[in-house]
């Protein structure tokens, strides 16, 4: 199993930890492969689309020419793990919570509007215990960050975990996201939950 990893913005020491400690517990010899334009997409499985600024990782992306050929990947069925920023260019539609629409690249893969910031900015970060379906009875450490909730548009979208009545994580197909930040916990159901859709 070979997991690319998105490499333009976001944490990706973070996310290399804990998918390493996923393989071991999933007893799966994995590589993870950095992703730095489209032809890297030529040599994994599936991908993960970190946290970091939705509207900076859209622009490097179009600046990489890597749009089409990054949403031909997702919608050939390839497994991809979406993370705050990454799941917001995953959506259909994008909305910022204060002035509305914005102008910025999306891949348009999920059928979901992003509504960003909706839990306020960077100094409104917080944590809290979420309930996600798939996973296990015990509670997930949330992280929040400037995090986005998701509204269901159209298709096959399953809601996995709600806060406050808002979807904070989600499934449509080959696709999960999370508004939240797993990779800044010691917590590897949601790395492991991504790494069991390639069987």
């Amino acid at each position: 199993m070979k997991i690319g990893l998105l490499n333009l913005q976001g944490g990706i020491y973070e996310h290399i930890y804990l998918l390493k400690r996923a393989f071991v517990e999933e007893g799966i010899n994995g590589e993870i492969i950095a992703v730095n334009g489209k032809n890297d997409l030529k040599e994994v499985d599936g991908i993960i689309l970190p946290g970091g600024e939705s509207t900076t990782i859209g622009t490097l992306l179009e600046k990489l020419d890597m749009v089409d050929s990054l949403r031909k990947f997702i919608l050939d069925g390839h497994p991809t793990l979406g993370i705050c920023a990454g799941a917001i260019l995953m959506a259909k539609e994008s909305i910022d919570f204060k002035v509305g629409r914005v102008d910025q690249p999306l891949l348009k893969v999920m059928n979901i509007r992003a509504v960003r910031n909706y839990f306020g900015r960077q100094r409104s970060s917080f944590e809290t215990l979420l309930k996600i379906k798939l996973l296990d009875d015990k509670p997930f450490r949330a992280i929040f960050i400037r995090a986005p909730i998701f509204e269901i548009i159209d298709g096959e979208v399953e809601a996995l975990a709600t806060l406050n009545n808002k979807i904070v994580c989600a499934r449509e197909k080959n696709m999960l996201i999370t508004s939240f930040h797993p990779e800044l916990t010691n917590d590897t159901r949601i790395h492991r939950l991504f790494i069991n859709m390639f069987r």
